[in-house]
This record gives C-alpha cells, structure tokens and sequence, in this order.
C-alpha cells in the first residue's frame, strides 16, 4: 500500500480501518491522533514486525471514522473488532457471558439467581464470576439444601395458594403462602449473602450462637436444624482459601510464552477468595506480539458485560513497556512478569519516567533455588545488558506501530471505560506486595497448564488445528440443497458460532434454472451468498463430496480474491457420507465415520471416528440438512394447497400468490378478519368476502 498523503489523514481520535483489495477489513486500530499513528506504519520495512509488514503489503486502503474522545475511540475499536474479526488483529474468540448469582435487596422474598447479564444499577448483588455454568448450578443447588428460600419466579409465586412440593420436603420456606414473616426471610438473605461474601466464619459464629440459645431454650428442633446448617456450611467451604487477608475483589492477568504461541490466564478474586479461574491460548503469537495481546484482551473481554472488579492486576503495564524483538531476552516456555514481581529481579529501571519490564525465563526467576539443588541456573541478564536494550528500544519506540499510542499511554482512556461499565472506580496496576505476586504466579501456572494441555482447546481452536487454519474457527456456516424432481429447489443454509445455533441468522434461498442438477444449484446458489455479503464465516461447509466442493469453490475462486496460493479467505470444505462394503454412502443410524473434503486435496482428511471436532461437523450437516428439506416441505406444501385454493369461486393464482405472501399458514388464513383481508393490495369489500366464505370451504 502506497503511503497516504498527510493532509488527508485527520489530526483527531478515532479509528483507522485497513481493508485489503477485495475490500475486507483486515486490522482495525484506534489512536489518539490518526495522522501520527498511520503515519507510523509507512517506514522502512526493517523498523516494523513481521505482522506490522505483512499487514501493510496486503492492505490496498485505508478508512477513518473520527471521534470526539480516545474514550469514544477504545469503544468503537472493540465493536469493529467483535464484529468483523479482523484478521490481523488479535480477537477474544471467547466472548460468552459467565456465571454469576444475582441476590435482590429491593424485594421482601428475594431469590438467589442464576444470570450471565449484569443489569446496571437495578437493587441486586451479584456473585461470581463462575466460568463452569455446571459447578455454578452446584453450588446454588448446595445453597438451597442449606438455607430455604424460594425458587419460583415472581408471577408464579403471587398466584400460587398452596405451597409447592419444596416447602414439603424442606427447601423453600414458602412466602409465597406467609409460612415466613419478611423478618425472618430477610435473615435467611442475610445468611446466604454472609456465605457468598466469603465471611464464613461470621456466619458459623452467628449460626453457633443462635443453636445454643435455641438449646437453652429447649428448642431442640430448631437447634438441630441449625446444627446441620453450621455442619453443611463448614464442609461446603473448607476447600476454600483465604488468599487477600484484606477481603478485596481484583481480577489478576498472568502471561507466559509457549512454544507454539501466547497463553493467558485470569484468576477472579472476590472477598479474598480466589472465586474461579479462566485460560486462554492464542497461537502462532511471540513475545513482540505480547503487550498487544493484553491490550486487546483488556478492551475486548471487560466489554461483555462481565463483573468488573476494582482492580484489575497485570503482570506488567503494556502502555508502559516498548516491547520488540530487540528488547527481549527470554527462553521458551519463558514467564513476562513486571519487574518487581520477584525479588530476585532487583528493583525497577528507570528511564526517562517510565518503568520497562525485565523479561526473563521461568527457571531465571527460580535461580537461587536451582543453585542449591545443583542444577545449572539461568543467567539473568545484566544491568548494563538491559540497559543497552531499554536504550536501543527508546530510540525507536515513539514511532512504533506496535509498541505506545503514540507515545501516549492509553490508561486514562481505557480506565475511564472500564468506569463507566462497572458503575464504579477501576485500576489498571501492577502486583504490589506478595499476596499478589503469588496470585500472579496462580494466573500463569494456570494459563500454562492449559497451554500444555490441548484436551482443553476450545472446540474453535482445534477445528483450526484440523484445517490448519491461522486462526480460530468460530463461525461455521453450512449450506445444503433440497429439491423434488428439480421441482421447488431450495438451498438452505444454518449458521453456528462458538459452538452454538445462531437460528435467526439461518437463511433460505430460492434456486431456479437448476433442474434436477444439485452441482448447478450450488453454483448458482454460491453466486448469491456472494452478493448477500458480510458476515462471512470461517468455515463454510457444504453437504456433499468432491463434486459440490468444486462447483462452489469455481464460483468463489472467481468472485474472491485469493492469495498467492489460490487460498480463499475463509476455509471451504465439503463433509460426504462414509462408503460402506459396496462403495455406497453408509446412511445407517450410528455412524460416525463421515467423510471431510478441502479443496486441492484428492483424499478426505484424516480424522478419527468420534472425535469432537467431526462430530461437530456432523451436528452442523445434519441440523442444515433439516433446515433446508424443511423449507423444501413447506414449498411444496404451499405449492399443492394454492392449487386447492385456486379451484375455489373468487380465488385465482394471483390471490393465491397475494394470500401466501401475507399469511404463514392456512390457519392464519382462515383466521383473519375481514378488515385484514381487505387491507391486502387490490381486495375490496366483496372480494375479500368471497375469499372468507370459500376458506371456510377448507
């Protein structure tokens, strides 16, 4: 791409979009000041990353979309990412809502909830996040069996007379019927709150203290209901640890390099409890892609609408570090920790006011344990060895596309927006004392040991190991044609994303011209998904062998721009029923063995029976094979019923056509009124009478 002239780049905030020639968007980046941020890309090739140069050589033009504010900026920024996927960004492919539990103070019979949305400002505690949905239901379900409260929703319970089966055996204490005063509800809230708050221990002092007064009463029943209470709290929290002495909430980040890629796990601290823990893994990325990544992740995964904390810790700032080949030094499988995160590492290096971070290996940071055991410790590098790089990197990093914003730091913008999403104060800092560092160090064991173990792949990731694709494969969209002796032809076409049925995107087509000819129906169906558009999948699979994979990869080799090696930006395969003894599709129930074409491959890819990644497929295939002989159904259905309604007085095929075009069903039909018979084009009081009287015919 040719450098753009300065004066048509606007000195303002915003965002800039690079699309490639066939006019995709293919990164997506937010500045301060456009001009000077764009401006940065078009310098010599040795000054810029691998990804940076790649990206620049593909791109054929460059949009802007101006805002008031970098706050304005960092928002829009995360929506286009979210939205187009761009492929040289770095995109959080895991945007799904976790688990919290909801608790309103503003109702006088509250129930504890199960909700992945919180609603700003509404009266409501939340508790979590919890990561598994199983666990989370778990743990509400242990709640229950300990303190009583109601589980129905509101309508239910303000109709309900009698007490539903809960109360009978124990678990609701039924205020739907006034078996509990407001007063006593309220405590049992108070009691769940106390316990989900992390103050276990508050609670069983309470709890003990009520069972002996309760005792001293001669009570006995009710002290034996809360001596079971007590028992089942302390059995329920005692593989809980106290890691904040300070009882505070914070999310903690850790980041560590693998061979094949960058890992990155989050560790949720709530009430000093660590609350649950998540990973991801992003492959193919280095270490110069790293204070990238945990920029991204930041605008991109507190924007779902997740519990935000107070205090968001990080194992170095990014806006804060230069960070290029140049300036690292570090082992694979090596750690990225602030410099200050062991003690090991000395205290901060400063230059010019801000604070680089020290990347040093794993076994750097363990050095002085090694020495004693005998094995071989890693050299740390010198002062003077740092010194030299943090030098050699600030020469360079105010122009760097990939380190600063333009020698801005960002924060202020990115805390703003974190602020306004939680309501409330939000930190971006480093570890500051030693109960963090070792969060820190949870976070990255974490973050590890998923890395290492590929069985937790999210399902996307290992379709793209499959296809050998270079990113995840989120957003499949498979494609299969139904027709009857050529007659009312339909290509039918199910979207799924993140493994999940996106049922209002599915799409059904109209083929005509095609015949009997399922090739021919492909192509001209593949002619128009080209002019539908955007969004485009990752993978677009379609029902069929070798022979439909070819009709529709002519049509889109034509219409899209390929790469150098004929590649389509997105994946095409075609997935064909296994061949039995005879050489025939094996159509019995239960088989697995299903085939997976690509094009420019002779022979199926190998994959196992059973495994995750086809059975997926499989799911996909089956669920557009209904979707499209369904519609199919429908057409012919239609179809015969309109010459059974052309037969009647007062109905020709031009209002059968008219009534099928305003109508989903014969029900619909022969349940409108008058008044909305008439509302059709051209039918007037007499005609739509006449059309009433036939359809009672029916």
């Amino acid at each position: 791409m040719e450098r753009p002239a300065p004066s048509a780049i606007p000195a303002t905030p915003g965002v800039y979009i690079y699309k490639d020639a066939g006019g995709r968007i293919i990164y997506v980046g937010k500045a301060r000041n456009l001009r000077r941020r764009v401006l940065s890309y078009f310098r010599p090739a040795d000054q810029l990353t691998a990804k940076t140069a790649a990206m620049i050589g593909r791109a054929a033009g460059i949009e802007f979309l101006t805002t008031t504010t970098e706050k304005e900026a960092l928002l829009l920024e995360a929506s286009l990412i979210k939205k187009h996927r761009p492929h040289y960004n770095i995109c959080l492919r895991d945007d799904k809502q976790y688990v919290m539990f909801r608790l309103s103070e503003r109702e006088p019979f509250p129930r504890l909830e199960i909700v992945r949305r919180m609603k700003k400002r509404d009266g409501a505690r939340y508790f979590g996040p919890f990561t598994a949905g199983l666990a989370a239901r778990e743990t509400w379900k242990t709640i229950h069996r300990i303190f009583p409260l109601r589980r129905c929703s509101d309508r239910a319970m303000k109709n309900r007379q009698t007490p539903c089966l809960y109360h009978h055996i124990h678990l609701c204490s039924a205020p739907c019927t006034g078996e509990i005063t407001a007063e006593a509800y309220a405590d049992l809230t108070r009691r769940v709150t106390l316990l989900l708050s992390g103050k276990s221990t508050e609670l069983v002092d309470m709890l003990k203290k009520a069972m002996e007064e309760a005792s001293e009463n001669l009570e006995f029943e009710r002290a034996a209901s809360l001596r079971d209470q007590i028992r089942a709290i302390e059995k329920t929290v005692e593989k809980q640890a106290i890691v904040l002495q300070s009882g505070g909430d914070m999310d903690v980040l850790g980041l560590v390099s693998m061979p094949d890629g960058l890992a990155l796990g989050v560790v949720f601290v709530r009430h000093g409890l660590v609350q649950d823990r998540s990973a991801f893994f992003w492959p193919g990325l280095g270490l110069e892609d790293a204070s990238e990544l945990l920029w991204s992740f930041l605008g991109q995964f507190y924007q779902a609408e997740r519990s935000i904390p107070p205090r968001i810790v990080l194992p170095y700032l990014p806006w804060e570090a230069g960070l290029s080949k140049s300036a690292l030094a570090v082992d694979s499988e090596s750690a990225l920790v602030a410099p200050h995160a062991s003690a090991s590492m000395g205290s901060p290096f400063l230059v010019g006011g801000g604070v680089t971070p020290c990347f040093l290996g794993e076994d750097t940071l363990d050095a002085a344990k090694s020495a004693d055991s005998g094995a071989k410790p890693v050299r740390a590098p010198s002062l003077m060895e740092q010194a030299a790089a943090l030098l050699a990197e600030q020469d360079r990093r105010n122009a760097s596309p990939d380190s600063g914003e333009d020698g801005e730091t960002g924060q202020e913008a990115l805390e703003a927006v974190l602020t306004e999403l939680r309501g409330g104060p939000v930190r971006l800092t480093v570890p500051r004392n030693e109960e963090e560092r070792h969060l820190l160090d949870m976070a990255r064991s974490n973050a590890r040991e998923s890395a290492k173990n590929r069985r937790d792949a999210s399902l996307a990731d290992k379709l793209a190991a499959v296809f050998h694709f270079d990113r995840p494969v989120v957003r499949v969209e498979c494609a299969d044609v139904s027709h009857t002796g050529g007659e009312s032809t339909k290509v039918g076409a199910v979207i799924y994303e993140d493994g999940r049925p996106l049922k209002e995107d599915y799409r059904v087509w109209n083929i005509e011209g095609a015949g009997g000819d399922d090739y021919a129906a492909l192509s001209i169906w593949a002619k128009k998904r080209l002019e539908h558009g955007e969004p485009w999948p990752d993978l677009l699979l379609i029902d069929g062998g070798r022979g439909q994979l070819a009709a529709v990869h002519r049509i889109l080799g034509e219409e899209l721009a390929a790469d150098e090696d004929g590649r389509l930006p997105f994946l095409l395969a075609g997935i064909a029923k296994a061949r039995d003894e005879r050489g025939h599709a094996d159509r019995r129930a239960g088989n697995v063995a299903d085939r997976i074409f690509v094009p420019g491959r002779s022979n199926p890819l190998p994959l196992r029976e059973g495994c995750p990644e086809l059975l997926f497929l499989q799911v996909v295939r089956d669920a557009a094979h209904d979707f499209s002989i369904g519609r199919h159904r429908q057409a012919r259905a239609r179809q015969a019923f309109s010459g059974e309604l052309r037969q009647l007085p007062g109905i020709g095929m031009k209002t059968a056509q008219l009534l099928w075009e305003h109508f989903d069903s014969v029900a619909d039909m022969k349940a409108a009124s008058l008044s909305r018979l008439m509302e059709l084009p051209g039918i007037g009081n007499k005609k739509a009478e006449a059309i009433m009287d036939a359809l009672k015919k029916l």
